[in-house]
């Protein structure tokens, strides 16, 4: 019997249903968490390109805690609650903190992700609203960071949301750009403020002329539809100089400073934002 027939017969292999295992434990952990509200924020910075000891703004990621306190990696469920409500919730608790964090730092700009699928659930509108109520001024200062795949799933509903709540002075900005099937059609109607280079082809570029060039290529686009341009998993000097010669507005990455749950700005006693 050959081997392919042999394997449909007798089913999953042990360790595939391990991991299955594995994964539907992790994903009832997590939701767990999140309806026990047990996330946090971690930030990182996001600099200037040509003054690299300043800070733009940071990105404020969204953890979720375990019982025994160990931040579950995102990447072991984040695509698995996408299509669920607990990823609504998530997307909630995430902009719940990120507004808190905006009240309580007056010279903050802050950056929080969110799903496309999020953009128009009732729940979170209702914290947007509640955040602008207690602190107007949050809206100039918030940037909502959509994943070019997930700005792909609806796009007709993002480009509304977009345009009603940058009148409020939210900015957008569209995340992963590169890594996904973005519709250059769409790119143009979407009007985001910020475009964030997947680092698929930033690592490296140093020494990565193809990355170099396909690089320049989408900073015209972005330059075109005026948008800002951040550079995402920069993790040497080397490629840090190359982006600023190259011409990108900020960047970010692990050279410039991991993720971490204790606000950056509090350690250093003194914001260095730019507005």
């Amino acid at each position: 019997m050959p081997h392919r027939a042999v394997r449909k017969t007798l089913g999953p292999s042990p360790l595939d249903a391990a991991a299955q295992t594995r994964d539907l434990n992790i994903l009832a952990i997590v939701e767990e968490a999140i309806r026990h509200r047990e996330v946090r924020l971690a930030y990182q910075p996001v600099v200037q390109a040509r003054q690299q000891d300043q800070v733009a703004f940071y990105e404020g990621l969204i953890r979720v805690v375990d019982p025994t306190g160990r931040i579950i990696p995102a990447g072991q469920f984040i695509e698995a609650i996408e299509e669920r409500e607990s990823g609504r919730l998530l997307d909630c608790l995430a902009l719940e903190h990120g507004l808190r964090m905006l009240g309580q730092s007056p010279g903050l700009r802050l950056a929080i992700n969110l799903s496309a699928r999020s953009i128009g659930y009732p729940k979170w509108r209702k914290v947007l609203e509640r955040g602008m109520a207690r602190d107007p001024s949050a809206a100039e200062r918030l940037i909502l960071e959509i994943t070019e795949a997930s700005a792909m799933l609806v796009p007709e509903l993002v480009v509304q949301a977009m345009r009603d709540l940058q009148r409020l002075g939210i900015s957008f900005a569209l995340d992963d750009f590169g890594a996904g099937y973005t519709a250059l059609r769409y790119l143009r109607e979407f009007q985001f403020d910020i475009l964030k280079i997947d680092g698929q082809f930033i690592r490296g570029i140093a020494t990565d002329t193809d990355n170099q060039v396909l690089t320049r290529a989408i900073l015209a686009i972005a330059q075109q539809f005026d948008m800002f341009t951040v550079a995402e998993f920069v993790e040497s000097s080397a490629d840090a100089q190359t982006l600023a010669h190259l011409g990108l507005d900020f960047l970010q990455g692990y050279y410039f400073g991991a993720p971490t749950v204790d606000p950056p700005w509090r350690s250093v006693g003194a914001e260095r934002l730019v507005h």
